[in-house]
């Protein structure tokens, strides 16, 4: 039982350890290559700010208008409908009939 436990806390310990590591890992690279990519990444990040498109090019928000209206008059969009977000869904409380009433009858 007691070496169960230490076996745990061990277990714990070295996984807090790790997962220090890796962070500290992540936000300094020792290879010139993971920098970059590290460098490029955090530049993504400020581009994409707000969830839109990051660069594109005018044949891209073509082709996205285009989806986007596809999608407008399969399932029913129109014109001040935010086909990108998501749905809202509401479902009603069936009527039941209540079960005594039905014996009786």
């Amino acid at each position: 039982m007691l070496t169960s436990s230490l076996l745990g806390g061990f277990r714990a310990a070295r996984s807090s350890v790790v997962i220090t590591r890796n962070l500290a890992a992540a936000q300094k690279a020792s290879d010139p290559i993971q920098q970059l990519f590290l460098d490029k990444i955090r530049e993504y990040k400020q581009k994409s700010v707000g969830g839109k498109l990051v660069e594109p090019s005018p044949t891209i928000e073509k082709e996205l208008k285009t989806e986007l209206e596809k999608l407008e008059r399969q399932f029913g969009g129109g014109p001040g409908v935010d086909m990108t977000a998501f749905p809202n869904i509401k479902f009603d409380e069936p009527k039941l009939d209540p079960i005594d009433e039905q014996a009786a009858k």
